[in-house]
């Protein structure tokens, strides 16, 4: 009699806690192709339960080597290959990438030259936040030369290898995709113009009217080499209407600068600004104004995050003669 006591005792308490138990949490995942089909069973003989787009949320139910069981939006449960979902942080990468992008000007755009897949970070090894077609338009908004993992079991290289990587977006896509993998589509009108260098950005600085119609002038950049850096030279093409045909306004060398490049108007006229460091490792922004066709550096800024405006020279010569005395 005691034993059996103490049996249901034991069952009683271990049903209470059993009840009691908070649920465990579950887990979340977001479909990563254009869609995805959950299926009744992950054998090899199966039906079609629903077909999901890229970013439905999903709840993952159990884990096999190659299948998840989930629970879709409308409370029905199925399977779908591991390699069709996106785990919740990966998900949550891709979401910060595509507000920072949001905020931020594209420096060129392109196309894809085959399948490729964005990845949350520039690393071959990253989580993969979607898969892109060939021929697919992109905006590139950034560049990052990265040290290549070696191979398992290679001897180490004599110089490390190092990968360029390009951030792009695809309509609501984002992500990192290695550089190789992008086609630059520079604009026609200056195509020519990239015939003996290497252009890596264009942005319209503003339009001019000629004969009805808008045509924009553009601040272009272009990289000698495969430096750290984005790009090591800069050019500003106006419009000359009487050519009917662009001719180069400003061009600066010997730049180490880094993307984002933006354009901004003030005090009506076109102004941009560059990233830029200087040999000594100081990150710095330089500022240029666009009057008619004339291009003139206005000065410098500390930092890359700061919006302000150098401080005009008259006022930086009345401190000095100020700190004099």
């Amino acid at each position: 009699m005691i034993l059996l006591a103490a049996l249901a005792g034991g069952g009683v308490i271990y049903y209470l806690v059993r009840r009691n138990r908070p649920p465990a949490p579950v887990e979340t995942a977001y479909i990563l192709p254009e869609s995805a089909t959950v299926s009744d069973s992950p054998a090899e003989v199966r039906l079609g339960v629903e077909t999901l787009r890229h970013g439905e949320r999903v709840e993952v139910l159990q884990r096999t080597r190659n299948w998840a069981r989930v629970r879709i939006p409308d409370g029905r449960t199925g399977w779908i290959e591991l390699t069709d979902i996106l785990d919740g942080a990966a998900y949550a990468k891709g979401q910060a990438l595509a507000r920072e992008l949001a905020r931020e000007p594209a420096q060129a755009a392109g196309h894809t030259s085959g399948l490729v897949n964005l990845r949350a970070e520039p690393a071959r090894d990253a989580p993969q936040l979607a898969q892109l077609g060939a021929n697919q338009a992109v905006e590139v908004f950034d560049r990052r030369l990265v040290e290549r993992s070696p191979s398992p079991g290679a001897a180490p290289p004599a110089e490390p290898l190092r990968d360029a990587w390009y951030l792009v977006r695809a309509g609501s896509q984002v992500g990192w995709v290695l550089g190789r993998l992008v086609t630059l589509d520079i604009p026609p009108a200056i195509q020519h113009y990239a015939q003996t260098v290497n252009l890596v950005a264009w942005l319209v600085l503003n339009t001019v009217e000629d004969n009805g119609r808008a045509v924009p002038q553009y601040l272009a950049a272009d990289r000698e080499g495969t430096p750290d850096c984005a790009f090591t030279h800069i050019r500003v093409f106006t419009w000359w209407s009487k050519r009917q045909q662009y001719v180069t306004a400003y061009v600066e060398g010997r730049l180490a600068g880094y993307f984002p490049i933006r354009t901004f108007q003030h005090d009506g006229a076109p102004h941009f600004r560059l990233r830029l460091q200087d040999r000594a490792g100081r990150k710095f922004q330089k500022v240029y104004r666009m009057h008619d066709t004339i291009v003139r550096p206005l000065g410098s800024v500390d930092g890359w995050d700061s919006d302000a405006l150098p401080a005009p020279r008259g006022a930086v010569e009345t401190h000095r003669q100020r700190r004099r005395r």
